[in-house]
């Protein structure tokens, strides 16, 4: 019989909201087994030296050793900002260094997006974005190598990850339902350091639209790399839909 337990593994800088991971991992059908490995850094920042440190070939390595010798099917790197500000030669970079130590299917949170925007057709997005204007910046300059047109961006400035990831539910309906604008498609919650697992329904009827939020389109990026990807109740739009129509 073939095992239909998605195997994943998380690479995620420090600690701030790791916690939706184990949380979404029991909210599909069948259940995953998700191994979630925190990685180190020289400065909890969003700048883009920090995270151009944190998203190095060097601390990847570090992390995903200790994911090496296991059974998964596939790892992320999660952080969408110490992604993107590398740009796509420093994130084919990522994906290869993971992909070299470990021999499996990696990917980051970045590519996630791309990929989850692309899954549910949306051409046009607003992006409600934690980081400095400087880091948002790059995120958008990131989607438009995928011909996706940002109609509206937001960037509130907090520093730390740490930070963000305190924010509770109402903050977060209020992050994002402030920042969502008519033209858009979609709206995209970019930072992997805000919890949203457990409200990703609410987002949506808040928004009166998709939302795509971090830690979701990484683990639905995961399962892809899987290939276990099937539609999902309770996870937004994103996981109703079909791969396979």
């Amino acid at each position: 019989m073939t095992n239909t337990t998605a195997r994943m593994g998380f690479l995620y800088p420090g600690h701030a909201a790791e916690d939706d991971y184990p949380r979404l991992a029991k909210m599909i059908t069948p259940a995953a087994e998700v191994t979630v490995v925190h990685t180190e850094f020289n400065k909890d920042a969003h700048t883009v030296e920090a995270l151009r440190e944190m998203g190095s070939p060097q601390r990847l390595s570090e992390g995903a050793r200790h994911l090496e010798n296991t059974d998964l099917e596939a790892v992320l790197w999660t952080s969408t900002s110490a992604s993107f500000v590398r740009g796509m030669d420093g994130i084919r970079e990522q994906i290869e260094t993971l992909e070299n130590l470990l021999h499996i299917p990696a990917s980051t949170t970045a590519m996630g997006f791309a990929r989850a925007i692309a899954a549910i057709n949306a051409k046009r997005v607003a992006i409600a974005a934690t980081y400095p204007e400087n880091v948002a910046l790059l995120f958008t300059a990131f989607l438009e190598h995928f011909d996706i047109e940002v109609v509206h961006m937001t960037s509130h400035g907090i520093v730390t990850a740490a930070e963000v990831g305190t924010l509770e539910r109402e903050a977060v309906m209020r992050f994002a339902t402030d920042n969502n604008h008519p033209d858009a498609d979609a709206l995209l919650v970019p930072d992997t350091a805000l919890h949203s697992a457990a409200w990703l329904e609410d987002l949506e009827v808040a928004a009166g639209k998709p939302v795509l939020t971090a830690n979701q389109v990484s683990f639905w990026e995961g399962l892809r790399l899987c290939g276990k990807l099937t539609p999902q109740q309770g996870l937004g739009t994103l996981f109703r839909v079909d791969p396979w129509s």
